[in-house]
């Protein structure tokens, strides 16, 4: 069943079209990965959809109480709000109801004895009984432990880039909605925490549409993926890796057709110049079928970015950490950190977002100096640093402008001479937008433009700041095929799972307390490594509570002198208050007429009840021993 059917959609940036009468349906519970190469219109498509932005052409047709929910790539908050408020935002009656329950549940942890709170508390709870906001609230609580989010009265204004990712996320997974959109929604994210994400999703309970760079998230979470191509819109039925089959199937079938057209418009050509005589009509129908052949055109020329640039001598010593400690304020990132980078060495920097990986990057480019320590750098070295932020993108500039700032030829490994110009061409910027200015380029084409620019400066050690942010699952490819025939040296921070196990084989694993661990092996190697630590320590625990509780089952308990005292005359104890019980019980009853003397005799009974009651529960600690020093 349809729940949102799109027809013949149309959106042009300039002179440039993005999608072209494209139509599609969205099915309940479906899971849709939106692919294709930075600047064909992914992030436009999400925002049409979440009506954002206006399409130029075609229909978009839902039931009227559709909702959609949508993820920006860079969070859009109220910086005027709370944590509380952004998150629970809305006038739903579920969400206005969940939202005044958690401002209450702050102010009774407060003022736990204030009457007018516990009243209110009283009726909110009647309320989300009522909504039935019980089952979200639990889901909203898991969501927002699961992303680290604490704090629910800080103003959206005081977070970090960080914090405000998590909170949108939590807002948009939180918030009750048919489609959900989202548009890059792991970068900055740590594994642990896309893990849970990718588990997350998997039991959402509408229909989700995303747009990622992470192909284990897509291969995860998806089981329909829709390819933007050159304005066109290709859907393919399963996940990620299964589009890679059906899509190199879908190639060779238009090669085929493309060599099949070739060969009847060449036979039809050969016709109509041998002059073969024929009724007129039938000679210019067949005219004019020729010269439609001839306008007709294939999509077998793939748009891929070739980057087989060559890179200077690199020598036998590259870098090398000694003592290296560094702290921000009282936070240790590393302490007395040694290691020697070797040529050809493929290194990875990991770790939760905080930890300081990127900080570790920048001393070893000595960017950053540390608090004590050295970082000696080989006479041969030459840096190509891939930054996380934009910088050192001067928008004001044109495309080829930018480029030629590095080098106006560079040449490749087997000595080719390129220009700016063709290795534009190779990253996808064809000479029309060449010119054009870098502040209309998408965010995805700036990262291109600026990974080209890294790599035109034809370095021989590579550092990689989250290179997989913001560059689409072609050009990665592309780049990882790249690194591979990289005769230097790369050292890269990255969350990326499938961008870590293609590229790295050694790692530096920040794991916390200042403490960076080496490890030989990819990222997967090293998660399996640190899941069997962790089940080790588990059966260690469980092993020596086993064994303590042997010890304890083995040493019968023994009644102490005192205890064997008490154990003598505990029943008679317990005899003598059910006797006194009697008799106030008779008192009370006789003196029914003197309130005082009863509310006296009351008292008493409470008293002398408690006693038995105490008594009770010593009689059945004790009995328990005395059992089981007979067995």
């Amino acid at each position: 069943m349809s729940m949102l059917q799109v027809d013949q959609l149309s959106k042009s940036f300039g002179d440039k079209d993005l999608f072209h009468d494209i139509s599609f349906t969205v099915a309940n519970h479906q899971r849709i990965g939106l692919i294709g190469v930075n600047g064909t219109g992914k992030s436009t498509l999400l925002k049409v959809l979440a009506g954002i932005e206006t399409a130029d052409a075609g229909t978009m047709d839902h039931a009227k109480d559709f909702t959609v929910e949508y993820l920006p790539q860079e969070p859009e908050l109220n910086d005027k709000l709370t944590v509380l408020e952004q998150i629970y935002y809305g006038d739903s009656e579920i969400m206005k109801t969940m939202r005044q329950y958690e401002q209450v549940l702050q102010e009774l942890a407060v003022n736990p004895e204030d009457t007018k709170v516990q009243e209110r508390m009283l009726t909110l709870q009647q309320r989300m009984d009522e909504t039935e906001a019980w089952g979200a609230n639990t889901v909203a609580k898991t969501v927002l432990s699961k992303l680290g989010i604490e704090g629910y009265q800080r103003r959206v204004s005081e977070l970090s880039g960080g914090q405000k990712k998590r909170v949108a996320i939590a807002k948009a997974l939180i918030q009750p909605a048919d489609l959900l959109l989202l548009d890059e929604p792991t970068n900055h994210l740590d594994n642990e925490t896309i893990e849970w994400l990718e588990e997350y999703l998997s039991s959402y309970k509408g229909s989700l549409m995303v747009v990622t760079h992470d192909r284990y998230f897509l291969n995860r979470v998806t089981n329909l993926i829709y390819e933007l191509e050159r304005s066109n819109l290709h859907v393919y039925e399963g996940n990620y890796e299964t589009f890679l089959e059906k899509r190199a199937e879908r190639e060779e079938l238009e090669k085929q057709a493309e060599q099949k057209h070739k060969n009847t418009l060449k036979k039809e050509l050969a016709w109509l110049r041998a002059g073969v005589k024929a009724r007129g009509t039938k000679q210019k129908a067949r005219i004019q079928r020729v010269e439609e052949m001839k306008e007709e055109t294939f999509n077998t020329n793939q748009d891929q970015v070739d980057i087989a640039i060559g890179s200077k001598r690199l020598g036998k010593q590259v870098l090398e950490l000694e003592g290296i400690t560094h702290a921000f304020g009282e936070q240790q990132i590393v302490e007395n950190l040694d290691y020697l980078v070797v040529p050809g060495e493929r290194l990875g920097i990991i770790g939760p977002n905080g930890s300081g990986k990127t900080t570790l990057l920048n001393i070893m480019a000595d960017r950053i100096k540390p608090d004590s320590g050295e970082v000696q750098v080989g006479s041969t070295v030459k840096i190509g640093y891939y930054t996380q932020d934009h910088e050192e993108i001067d928008g004001s500039l044109k495309v080829v402008e930018y480029i030629k700032e590095i080098a106006e030829v560079i040449y490749t490994q087997d000595g080719d001479e390129i220009t700016a110009e063709q290795m534009l061409e190779r990253f996808l910027f064809p000479r029309s937008q060449q010119w054009t200015y870098i502040r209309r380029l998408s965010g995805g084409e700036r990262r291109r433009l600026y990974l080209l620019r890294v790599l035109m400066s034809e370095p021989n050690v590579l550092f990689l700041d989250e290179p997989t942010n913001d560059l689409d699952t072609e050009t990665l490819s592309v780049l990882e095929e790249y690194l591979d025939q990289f005769p230097g040296v790369v050292i890269t921070v990255s969350h990326d799972r499938y961008f870590l196990d293609r590229v790295v084989d050694r790692l530096l694993a920040f794991e916390g307390k200042a403490q960076v661990r080496r490890f030989h092996g990819n990222y997967s190697e090293y998660l399996e490594t640190r899941k069997e630590e962790k089940k080790a320590i588990e059966e260690k625990k469980k092993e020596a509570s086993a064994q303590e509780q042997t010890r304890r089952n083995n040493r019968k308990r023994k009644l102490s002198y005192k205890e064997k005292r008490e154990w003598e005359t505990i029943e008679d104890d317990i005899a003598s208050l059910e006797e006194q019980l009697e008799q106030l019980a008779e008192d009370i009853e006789t003196n029914a007429s003197d309130s005082e003397k009863v509310q006296e005799l009351y008292a008493k009974q409470e008293k002398v009840e408690q006693e038995l009651e105490t008594k009770m529960e010593r009689w059945e600690e004790l009995s328990e021993i005395v059992e089981e020093m007979n067995q």
